[in-house]
């Protein structure tokens, strides 16, 4: 079917091909037009249209298509992408937690109230007993 095999394009010019009159993909940095292939696409044709103006090589991976799907696409090979113009895929870095001293209260302080809050507690309630206890 397609225009040039062998010829290379950027993502946004496979980008630009986005409807569903004029619509390519790119798996396995290979380029494909795939605007016949539309209704016949037992996935739908929505999934196709969804995977436009990006790689759609996990997508198409993930679903598991068969090899005779894949000696299919042959027919709607157009070009290769020039990998330089997709974005690298970043990997994950959670942002950074705060620590749990947030307002720099020096340490010594912390475990000195950690120990006399119970104890003003343990105090208030003996002296609420020992009052009640004599009235």
């Amino acid at each position: 079917m397609g225009g040039g095999g062998g010829t290379v394009y950027t993502l946004a010019e496979v980008a630009s091909h986005d409807s569903r009159n004029d619509c390519w993909l790119i798996i396995e940095n290979k380029v494909y037009d795939v605007t016949k292939f539309l209704e016949d696409h037992p996935g739908g044709d929505e999934v196709l249209l969804s995977a436009i103006g990006k790689d759609a090589t996990n997508d198409f991976d993930d679903v598991g298509h068969s090899s005779a799907a894949r000696a299919m696409m042959d027919e709607f090979y157009v070009g290769d992408i020039d990998s330089s113009t997709i974005p690298a895929k970043r990997k994950y870095t959670p942002p950074k937690q705060p620590l749990y001293n947030q307002d720099k209260t020096p340490e010594f302080i912390i475990k000195v109230l950690q120990f006399l809050a119970p104890m003003v507690i343990l105090g208030l309630a003996f002296g609420v007993h020992l009052y009640t206890k004599t009235t």
